[in-house]
């Protein structure tokens, strides 16, 4: 009835894969390895009632009001010095930082401010689905560029640089998930961290650096940032609450140059106006009197455990046939069948056997890889893991 009023954006737009596919995993008999949820365990809730209660208290009127767009000073101001203390990255100040409605709204204002339709966008292959859904309506060229176990191929990043560049374009940013990448779970390793960084000086194109898993190493050692190897303002960094306070809050945050930060201000002046001022308040506190620095372990703690069960009970269970990539942290596995067998015309009959998973080919533009599918091991019960991995190896066997 209304399809001629719709505007040729609105037209385009398409469901999320992800959200899509929890529809149907919502009956409570099936076993979900599908959503990217925290495990509700993490959540602090005492603590948060604490530090909400106090505040309330003592400065309600204040933190009940309208914020600013860029966001609270004050807890932009503790986010510089978190960056700088905890991360390593030096001289950055409130002018640098935009608190935005989760790491979504980060990635949907940076394809507003930065593409047009046909601009072309560099991304891992396989990608974060978000960023497919923020950048459809800019209707980008995405340059998919493969991974293995050490995270994006920067030698193939610089063949297909070169090639762009003799077709006289060049992109308009490369998107990576460098630590603990969504869905794949690799880490890219310290060198190709650095020709990532030289490439980006080379061709002049901006790197924006999603982190939403940083935090939740639970093997393996540290590796820098691309933002605190930055020398040269080329990497936009995104960073969230959302996996080590509350998803519930939307607290996320953007870190880049003062003049990318003034556009992405303006646009989302246009969107909501202001982030959730009462839950900026509370993460301030929560930062800076060191709940966080406490908290933390809890979590990698709990998640440890539930990634190594997963990965323990598929070496049991699943055939040999069958690869998967064993994450230092994070989130996420990503698990690849043999060529032949296509994991979306394997997920009714893995939903029939009651168990789910997000299949491959939803984290790749054109869709293709029917192969591959990723499993979440933060949200279930240490029941559901053993029960679901079951389930799923009957599954395989049987499609196979």
């Amino acid at each position: 009835m209304y399809d001629e009023e719709f505007s040729e954006i609105a037209k385009a737009l398409k469901a999320s894969e992800i959200r899509e596919l929890l529809k149907l995993t919502q009956q409570p008999e099936i076993i979900s390895f599908a959503g990217g949820l925290p495990n509700p365990e993490s959540f602090p809730v005492n603590d948060i009632k604490e530090i909400a209660s106090n505040l309330l208290q003592n400065e309600g009127a204040k933190i009940l009001q309208y914020g600013s767009t860029e966001g609270v000073n004050a807890f932009r101001d503790t986010l510089a010095k978190m960056m700088d203390e905890r991360y390593n990255v030096k001289g950055i100040k409130r002018e640098n930082i935009l608190i935005t409605a989760g790491s979504q709204q980060a990635l949907y204002l940076l394809a507003k401010i930065f593409v047009n339709p046909g601009d072309k966008v560099v991304i891992e292959a396989p990608t974060y689905i978000g960023i497919l859904t923020a950048f459809q309506s800019y209707k980008p060229d995405y340059v998919e560029v493969e991974m293995d176990d050490d995270g994006m191929d920067t030698e193939i990043l610089e063949e297909k640089l070169k090639e762009l560049k003799k077709e006289g374009k060049k992109p308009k940013l490369i998107y990576v998930i460098p630590t603990f990448q969504n869905p794949a779970g690799v880490t890219m390793s310290l060198e190709r961290r650095k020709h990532l960084l030289e490439l980006a000086e080379e061709y002049d194109t901006l790197v924006v650096e999603d982190n939403p898993y940083g935090e939740l190493r639970y093997s393996g050692e540290s590796l820098p940032s691309l933002k605190s190897m930055d020398r040269n303002h080329y990497v936009i960094h995104l960073g969230t609450f959302s996996k080590i306070l509350a998803p519930g809050f939307r607290l996320a945050w953007m870190i880049a140059h003062e003049e990318i930060i003034k556009k992405a201000v303006l646009a989302k002046q246009g969107i909501d106006l202001c982030t959730n001022t009462f839950g900026q308040y509370i993460a301030n506190e929560y930062i800076s009197k060191g709940y966080l620095e406490r908290h933390i372990p809890e979590v990698i703690a709990l998640y440890k455990r539930k990634r190594d069960l997963m990965l323990r009970m598929m070496d049991e269970y699943f055939p040999d046939y069958v690869k998967w990539t064993k994450p230092d942290g994070g989130m996420f596995l990503w698990v690849t069948l043999p060529d032949n067998m296509d994991a979306e015309k394997m997920f009714p009959k893995a939903i029939e056997n009651k168990v789910a998973y997000v299949i491959g080919s939803a984290f790749y533009p054109k869709r293709d890889h029917k192969n591959t599918f990723r499993l979440n091991f933060t949200y279930s019960s240490d029941e559901q893991i053993e029960e679901g991995i079951k389930r799923l190896a009957k599954v395989i066997k049987e499609f196979s």
